[in-house]
């Protein structure tokens, strides 16, 4: 992967990182991080490369509340820009953070991931990015990657063409370890439910990315829902519009009974018992084709929800 061997390996290179309050949630402190360069990439690469690991038989292991604990302080330290603590809390924890570039797109994230390859990939806890240059405003979230094919790269394609945006990404396939163990969207007891929660409790909006065969949804090529609750309304009337503008069908869960509606879905239910906006989005094979024109829409059509939010 591309300069994957150039990774800085210094804990202590935390990056800059600009804290939003978007919708009237607490003020969050700008935060200033240690010298260091700054890591060029292409996000995109990156992620395929740590996706293209994971597999059923890949390892999960469940996170005991202690780390859990220990890995979403971390954030909420980072995201304050307390930079001392957290960098305690995820060594802790067996994490690190660093800053990358995103060379295509320009934009600096901030990558919280295992600070060891092989540990991560026996425990699979997830990589989570935070936007370094701008104000966090909006998250897109992939529970399900690999097995909900090529959903970690729309994730990218949303963070890329908005800003504000972080990416929460599963770090195991959805059907390893034990049961359902490593299902995240239906467990509150992952790491990637402990970040969502920590998200919902600064009120930052999200869009969960998911994948359908095409029998599941028959003749349509999106459920656009807002979960449990109906915050995000708005977004999802505009992300639906936009598709069918383009001549796809879509079902809409709150005029509908649409399969795939997600709401069992525990970060779309934390969001909204907060009253946060939320946004489940199950597509088609053809609008996640990586190098498929429809994919390229559905990376512009998910401006209309996510650049609603970043304006905000």
């Amino acid at each position: 992967m591309l300069i994957i061997g150039t990774l800085l390996t210094c804990a202590g290179a935390l990056v800059s990182l600009t804290v939003g309050t978007p919708f009237g949630q607490r003020e969050s402190g700008a935060g200033r991080g240690a010298a260091g360069s700054v890591v060029a990439v292409d996000l995109d690469a990156r992620v395929k490369e740590f996706t293209s690991r994971l597999s059923r038989r890949g390892g999960y292991r469940p996170p005991s509340a202690e780390d859990r604990g220990r890995l979403a302080d971390g954030l909420d330290a980072l995201l304050d820009g307390d930079l001392t603590r957290a960098t305690g809390l995820l060594d802790a924890a067996g994490y690190r953070a660093r800053e990358l570039r995103d060379a295509p797109s320009g934009r600096r994230f901030t990558e919280v991931a295992d600070a060891s390859p092989a540990r991560e990939r026996s425990r699979g806890w997830g990589r989570y990015y935070l936007p370094a240059d701008t104000p966090l405003r909006w998250s897109a979230q992939v529970p399900h990657p690999v097995a909900d094919r090529h959903t970690e790269r729309l994730g990218i394609a949303a963070v890329r063409g908005t800003e504000g945006g972080a990416l929460l990404l599963a770090g195991a396939h959805r059907r390893s370890g034990e049961g359902n163990a490593a299902d995240v969207a239906h467990r509150k007891n992952t790491v990637f439910h402990a970040v969502a929660e920590r998200l919902v409790a600064r009120e930052v909006p999200a869009v969960q990315l998911h994948g359908f065969a095409t029998d599941s949804a028959p003749g349509r090529h999106a459920v656009v829902s807002t979960g449990r609750g109906d915050h995000g309304r708005t977004e999802a009337q505009a992300l639906a519009t936009a598709f069918e503008r383009h001549g796809l069908s879509v079902c809409r869960a709150w005029t509908h009974r649409c399969p795939l509606a997600g709401r069992t879905n525990v970060q779309g239910r934390a969001a909204d018992e907060a009253g946060v906006p939320f946004l489940h989005l199950e597509l088609a094979p053809a609008l996640r084709e990586p190098d498929g024109e429809r994919a390229r829409l559905t990376a512009r059509v998910l401006t209309e929800a996510t650049g609603r939010w970043a304006r905000a």
